[in-house]
């Protein structure tokens, strides 16, 4: 559960996240019908806001989930908001929906990671693509980040290694600004600085002549010889209450050309 350090005043933390949204006390006041001396009376600490009035402001600020609880107990208040495991009863719906949606995607990839990248479920799509890879990397917990970036890992077979590696480090960094998360920071650290492999002196031909799609920046993958092309899509769930569904995230590995697709239909039983 969220948790915050002896001392925390609320009224700091929702200055913080008004700033890192770049709203004004104003605009925020119109949004959370409210006025301007009321939040700024509320972040000097001459005002306590009630439970209704900081999930208002949390919701028009986009704070997540888990800091909204952080919010409250700065307050004063119980959290709002439960992290239940998803090993729970009460999330056997929610398990077996996502297995369905996992097994339906099939042949293509998909994978299921939590807030910080920690794999929850994956389909026979991924581990198709990490066949071969070392035990140490496959040895639950999975982590999403360490399997593709580290150089033992699918780092050596990506063939647009330096720009997915941007994009996903760039990925991190905005999650980072969104939660105060020591584990997400210190994943980063770790996967920021894995040296990069050098490309192959040689390049098997794409799986496809035609040019990578303009849309979105593909994942270009080598397997068996070939190179598979993807776009990638994730997927959250809308106004969760629950910290641990909120954190989920279904990226599924779109076939960026005819080619990849005609290989991976012609890998299913």
């Amino acid at each position: 559960m969220a948790t915050v350090a002896p001392g925390t005043r609320v009224g700091p933390l929702l200055r913080g996240w008004r700033e890192r949204r770049r709203v004004s006390q104003l605009e925020l006041a119109l949004r959370a019908d409210s006025s301007a001396r009321h939040i700024s009376f509320i972040e000097t600490g001459r005002s306590r806001p009630s439970e209704e009035m900081i999930l208002r402001l949390a919701e028009h600020l986009e704070v997540p989930v888990r800091e909204r609880n952080a919010l409250l107990l700065a307050a004063g208040y119980a959290p709002r908001y439960a992290e239940t495991s998803l090993d729970d009863p009460a999330l056997d719906a929610l398990r077996e929906g996502l297995e369905q949606l996992l097994h339906g995607y099939e042949p293509y990839p998909a994978i299921i990671v939590d807030g910080t990248y920690t794999v929850v479920a994956a389909n026979r799509g991924i581990a198709i693509l990490l066949d071969g890879l070392p035990e140490h990397l496959l040895t639950p917990p999975l982590n999403a980040m360490r399997i593709t970036l580290h150089p033992e890992g699918l780092a050596p077979k990506i063939r647009n290694l330096r720009e997915w590696r941007g994009h996903l480090l760039a990925q991190m960094e905005r999650q980072i600004a969104l939660a105060r998360s020591t584990e997400l920071r210190e994943l980063y650290d770790e996967v920021a600085a894995y040296p990069v492999p050098d490309p192959p002196d040689t390049e098997p031909p794409p799986a496809d002549p035609a040019p990578a799609p303009p849309f979105a920046l593909p994942l270009r993958i080598e397997h068996e010889g070939r190179v598979l092309s993807f776009v990638s899509s994730i997927s959250t769930f809308n106004t969760p209450m629950d910290v641990t569904v909120a954190e989920l995230a279904i990226e599924t590995l779109l076939p960026a050309d005819p080619a990849t697709v005609k290989y991976l239909q012609s890998l299913t039983p």
